[in-house]
């Protein structure tokens, strides 16, 4: 079936894939060229370069694989470890848990340690796993910085600490699909030694890049890992780094030039000014919700996602409802209750190249919805608070001071 678009532009506000930049847009409209020749190897060493400032890292080797998230996880586990190893793996939500299925699937050894769906990761239990661990033999630390499915955020500056207290030698693995490039991540000062994002997150791309950048420690572990490994293998790639050719197999043009796009406007706004805009964002959202009367999913301030947030319904509300509604009378797309909590919430993504009136217009748009499910919502309501916060805390844009 072949559906019509209504007038004017869809509101995205799912937590990826997000919008896209008129800029970058523009960047990726162009025809295919050879990727062997002297201008593409040229992007690409400035890409490389530019993609480790997002993950603030001086250290890091970064890998761009034509790829999604997943295979960006598969790439930083079968590129460090080895079938059989042990590996501790936090699930706190959808892709947490979609992650340590691949970990198990791999042949890894997984310790699972589970907390309730709106819960942060239970570093106590990390911690006393550590302690427990003498000989050392658990080999990777696997979390998810950002879990879109509750809207929960962990601190990583935690559990660098953790391993540092107890001297353990565990490779850190970080999921930061979507924090990266929106949330404070600092992969040096934080020791992180495989970190990962996607394209179409925060960078308000097209889904298609998988990015992953790896401390000199990763490398080294690398050598040694025993996991199969063949179109995620940090070796081909580094082969052809050497030769300043960088690209061991066909790269998606469009999308290295949509990248080059992305970052300029990333640099052009300043890093630190687009994390502040996803916390203003994110505090806006959360004073809607509280102001329309509804729970947040994540359960504690400290575990507050500033890229998503999922709202919890009342149990006589279908959650899913309020979805398709948004899309079928009101062009606005509202993320999905994932797995546990399918049915009781819906996401609000505010990530990526997105400002401060595009996210009143959702707010506008779910207050609408939820009286139309029958929700005794007052209009207006979560607008005036998220507009007199916002009012209050917008800057003026830095290219135009």
């Amino acid at each position: 079936m072949d559906y019509v678009y209504g007038p004017g532009r869809n509101h995205l506000f799912v937590p990826g894939p997000v919008n896209i930049p008129e800029q970058v847009l523009r960047a990726m409209n162009r025809n295919n060229e050879d990727y062997r020749s002297p201008a593409v190897p040229a992007l690409t060493k400035t890409l490389l370069e530019d993609v480790k400032k997002i993950f603030k890292t001086t250290s890091g080797t970064p890998f761009l694989f034509p790829t999604t998230g997943t295979g960006a996880w598969e790439s930083a586990l079968t590129n460090t470890l080895s079938p059989g190893d042990r590996i501790v793996s936090f699930l706190i939500g959808q892709f947490s848990l979609l992650w340590i299925d691949q970990q198990q699937r791999l042949n890894f050894k997984v310790d699972v340690i589970e907390s309730e769906w709106g819960e942060g990761a239970k570093l106590d239990v990390l911690a006393a796993k550590l302690a427990a661990d003498t000989d050392h033999t658990i080999k990777a630390v696997c979390i998810v910085h950002n879990e879109t499915a509750t809207g929960v955020t962990n601190d990583l500056s935690l559990v660098r600490r953790i391993l540092d207290e107890y001297r353990h030698p565990a490779l850190f693995l970080v999921d930061g699909v979507p924090s990266i490039c929106a949330l404070d991540f600092r992969m040096d000062d934080w020791g992180v030694d495989v970190a990962l994002t996607g394209s179409q997150k925060a960078l308000s791309l097209p889904t298609g890049i998988g990015i992953v950048c790896a401390s000199p420690r990763a490398l080294e572990a690398s050598k040694t890992a025993k996991s199969l490994r063949v179109f995620f293998d940090w070796k081909d790639y580094l082969k052809f780094y050497n030769l300043g050719t960088y690209w061991p197999y066909t790269p998606s043009i469009q999308l290295l030039y949509g990248l080059r796009a992305a970052l300029d406007l990333v640099f052009e706004e300043g890093l630190e000014n687009v994390i502040a805009r996803h916390k203003r964002l994110g505090q806006a959202t959360r004073l809607a919700v509280e102001a329309w009367g509804l729970k947040n999913c994540t359960q504690k301030e400290e575990w507050h996602s500033d890229t998503v947030t999922a709202v919890v319904v009342p149990p006589y509300i279908d959650s899913a409802e309020i979805v398709r509604r948004a899309w079928k009378r009101y062009n606005l797309s509202l993320g999905l209750g994932l797995n546990k909590v399918a049915g009781k919430v819906f996401r609000i993504g505010h990530l990526g190249n997105l400002n401060e009136l595009q996210l009143l217009g959702c707010l506008a748009g779910v207050e609408m919805i939820l009286k139309d499910v029958g929700y005794p919502v007052k209009l207006g309501s979560g607008v005036a608070a998220a507009s007199s916060y916002l009012q209050n805390n917008i800057p003026l844009i830095p290219s135009r001071i």
